[in-house]
């Protein structure tokens, strides 16, 4: 197995290194690790750490702990499956302290957190509205999110808007994705009761990086067995406007509205759908805010909006999020007894379709939001390299056609 590993590393590195430093190399070859040209500095950042070897020169690394090395012998096993199949690799240059530069091995699929809220204090600047879940003094800033983003190897995330769906609300929203442009995209909100809802949309994602909008129900008949004709459905026009303008549209819809979804995907098979949350759409007075200031929301074991939301999985243009995980457990993490859902998604809808999310900033105290970017590792352990890029970044980069973030 060494051997393997050894003979990869003599291919992709341009000059010969003792065999202490290519274990070093290997060792911290975690894709995790690695994002953004980690664990070695490129020629413009500063060395964060060193790790002298013994008469060898000394190679630029982050400190090697489980805090920022989170990976294992299968994870290990993993990286050298990527590099025989399918993963995009990269060769870097990176600098050695003696001025000579050498070549790195770099997995280049990104690692994207694809649902994340942020919001400030209500201010002039930036107005939004109060809630039990964002109180008038309570803040989650973009910066407190990129820290932990760093410190997980976490490269782009999604930031849906909450705190209020008309223009001066989305301000901030709109101030993050301005300022940190090859780091986030946004998705923002329509009010319920808008005339002209393509001018909301377009005034909102023109020049900007907001790339389609959250809903909450369709607007559609309550009964299941009424005559569906969707132009009278009041969110036929968004889906229509979203058509025409490559919008995305982002849906955690109520459990009334789920069987109406496959009728709008039949008429607009064009438009881009991600749906959120496992596919749980919560029943009416079944949302709640817990000691953390979590949403929590009561789901039996069986959930019925599964036979809608898990026969999605036939129509292309339609992905699903595994995020949301803390809101719907009755365990602590790792949710353990949700296991069965991520197997069921996974089997449905396949690799392909399935998005890593951390819903930030509800699970910053509980679990932690280094606990959550492993969650997959730990509901779905027997996934291949491959797989496990994929998800946590891979789908959602062509999906959502993400910037490239590395140079």
């Amino acid at each position: 197995y060494m051997m393997s590993c050894r003979g990869l590393a003599n291919l992709l590195l341009s000059q010969e290194v003792t065999n202490q430093a290519t274990d070093h190399i290997l060792k911290s070859s975690d894709p995790r690790a690695c994002q953004d040209t980690k664990p070695f500095q490129t020629k413009q950042a500063q060395p964060s750490f060193s790790i002298p070897t013994v008469g060898t020169p000394v190679w630029t690394t982050k400190p090697m702990s489980p805090e920022n090395l989170p990976f294992s012998s299968m994870r290990s096993q993993r990286l050298i499956e990527s590099a025989l199949t399918h993963s995009p690799l990269s060769l870097t240059t990176v600098e050695h302290n003696n001025g000579a530069d050498f070549l790195v091995w770099r997995n280049m699929t990104p690692k994207i957190d694809s649902h994340g809220h942020v919001f400030t204090k209500v201010s002039t600047e930036f107005p939004r509205e109060v809630s039990e879940l964002i109180p008038i003094d309570h803040e989650e800033p973009v910066e407190k999110l990129l820290i932990e983003m760093e410190r997980n190897q976490v490269d782009q995330a999604v930031l849906v808007q909450t705190g209020g769906a008309d223009i001066a609300s989305h301000a901030y929203l709109l101030h993050c994705l301005k300022s940190y442009p090859k780091h986030f995209l946004g998705i923002g909100l329509i009010p319920q009761h808008i005339a002209d809802v393509s001018r909301h949309m377009d005034k909102l994602a023109g020049n900007s990086a907001i790339v389609g909008f959250r809903l909450s129900s369709l607007g559609g008949p309550r009964d299941p067995f009424a005559q569906i004709d969707i132009r009278k459905f009041k969110t036929f026009p968004i889906w229509e406007h979203a058509a025409e303008k490559d919008y995305v549209l982002w849906l955690y819809l109520r459990a009334i509205d789920a069987q109406l979804i496959p009728y709008l995907l039949e008429e607009f098979p064009q438009v881009r759908v991600v749906i959120n949350h496992l596919g749980i759409c919560p029943g009416r007075g079944k949302f709640s805010v817990d000691q953390d200031g979590r949403p929590q929301v009561e789901t039996p074991a069986y959930n019925p909006a599964f036979h809608t939301t898990h026969r999605l999985a036939r129509y292309e243009n339609v992905m699903i999020h595994l995020s949301g995980q803390y809101a719907f457990s009755k365990e602590d993490y790792p949710y353990q007894d949700l296991a069965g859902w991520h197997r069921s998604l996974l089997e449905i809808y396949g690799i392909e379709k399935l998005m890593w999310a951390t819903d930030f900033p509800w699970i910053f105290k509980n679990p932690g939001y280094d606990k959550m970017s492993r969650i997959i590792d730990e509901l779905l352990p027997d996934l291949s390299e491959y797989e496990y890029n994929q998800i946590g970044g891979g789908n959602a980069q062509k999906f959502l056609r993400f910037p490239a973030c590395h140079d």
